[in-house]
């Protein structure tokens, strides 16, 4: 199961550049539910995503990703997945291989106009079909798997972008009231 989202996000330049928030090491970003995030390290995070239904299941993706933060923005990459929910869930944890990007970069807009964020995020599951599927044909599954992580890529990165804005806007105006990503109960 495949799904990408690429898209650009407009941003409005403020006192501080843009290009210097970008280049803040991974823990001094603020974009994501605090709640939702724990920090391991400075650079590893594990991200707490929520229920996704699939089929009569209810699966909740526990993620554990890498950010690292080039001259231009940071790259997330996943490094497991622990899927956690229904017994079914629990059960497919051996029977799957996830890899994901998310590739961020702040640049100009194409007709030189604009300062934007662009993120380029794939991901891609493969997955060991159990017998109590077997009477569902694989393409079906993968059609259906494909479709929601497509839904859910076309919903969080959009989202993701608008966040990354919103925490420029109040690093760039020194609003000390940010909490880095990781700080928050979980």
């Amino acid at each position: 199961m495949k799904a990408t989202k690429s898209l650009s996000h407009p941003v409005a330049e403020r006192e501080k550049p843009l290009a210097e928030y970008m280049a803040l090491p991974a823990s001094q970003y603020s974009v994501l539910d605090a709640q939702k995030i724990e920090r391991i390290d400075d650079d590893t995070f594990r991200c707490y995503v929520g229920g996704l239904h699939f089929f009569n299941f209810v699966v909740e993706p526990v993620l554990t990703v890498s950010v690292v933060v080039g001259e231009r923005g940071p790259t997330v990459r996943l490094l497991s997945t622990q899927l956690e929910g229904s017994k079914a869930a629990l059960a497919a944890n051996d029977r799957f291989d996830a890899t994901m990007t998310n590739v961020v970069r702040w640049g100009v807009s194409a007709d030189g106009q604009a300062t934007e964020l662009h993120s380029d995020t794939s991901i891609e599951v493969a997955i060991d079909v159990p017998r109590l599927f077997s009477m569902i044909p694989v393409t079906a599954i993968e059609k259906s798997g494909s479709a929601v992580m497509q839904r859910v890529l076309n919903s969080m990165v959009p989202r993701f972008l608008k966040q990354l804005e919103a925490d420029y806007v109040l690093w760039a105006s020194g609003d000390s009231s940010r909490k880095p990503v990781g700080t928050g109960q979980l």
